[in-house]
């Protein structure tokens, strides 16, 4: 009788174990799909959408507990320092700007990553990578401005959708943070109207 408890036992400390270790795997596995979901959300810079690219990156590497290499220069590593938890930190940090530059160099077509020179540092490769399209948007609002100024209504389709295609190109500009006021506005869509309508 003892030696059939004794198996039972066996047998449910077995189960247990490989319950255990099935449960492990499973959350390794999950966390891995959770990581390559998080990864692919974000999306493919482009020209137009680098606001929404960044907060993509900074979200998802801030859940990933990198989004500290994004706000500091990249440690250097010092073999003078005796102290073994600077060490540690330093190696954990270099760690962190290596993965965030790999995060963002797969979001960022080569076309971009030729143009913008080769850089270690996450936080460099962010500021390069913002500077380089704040410039291009200040030429994004001059070309909208122009096309706004110089929209004319030819009596082509709905006039209401020719009037909401000039807000539509207004909001666009306040997103390049140039606001045009309501009323210069108004005057802006008077102006390219035909003398019929006024």
């Amino acid at each position: 009788m003892f030696y059939l408890f004794y198996f039972i036992f066996i047998l449910l400390c077995e189960h247990v174990i490989n319950f255990f270790y099935l449960c492990s795997i499973t959350v390794v596995v999950a966390s891995a799909v959770n990581l390559s979901t998080q990864i692919n959300c974000i999306p493919m810079l482009n020209g137009t959408n680098f606001k929404v690219w960044k907060e993509a990156i900074e979200i998802i590497l801030g859940c990933m507990d990198l989004a500290l290499a994004l706000r500091l220069e990249k440690p250097t590593p010092t073999p003078k320092n005796p102290n073994e938890d600077k060490v540690e930190k330093v190696e954990v940090n270099l760690e962190n700007h290596r993965m965030c530059l790999m995060i963002m160099k797969r979001s960022v077509p080569e076309v971009f990553r030729d143009s913008i020179f080769e850089s270690h540092n996450a936080k460099g490769f962010l500021d390069t990578i913002e500077k380089y399209f704040t410039s291009n948007e200040k030429a994004d609002a001059s070309s909208l401005l122009a096309k706004l100024i110089s929209m004319r209504y030819k009596g082509k389709g709905n006039i209401r959708e020719y009037i909401m295609g000039m807000f539509n190109l207004a909001s666009k500009l306040k997103a390049l943070k140039l606001e045009l006021s309501d009323d210069l506005l108004v005057h802006l869509v008077l102006i390219s109207l035909p003398t019929h309508f006024g």
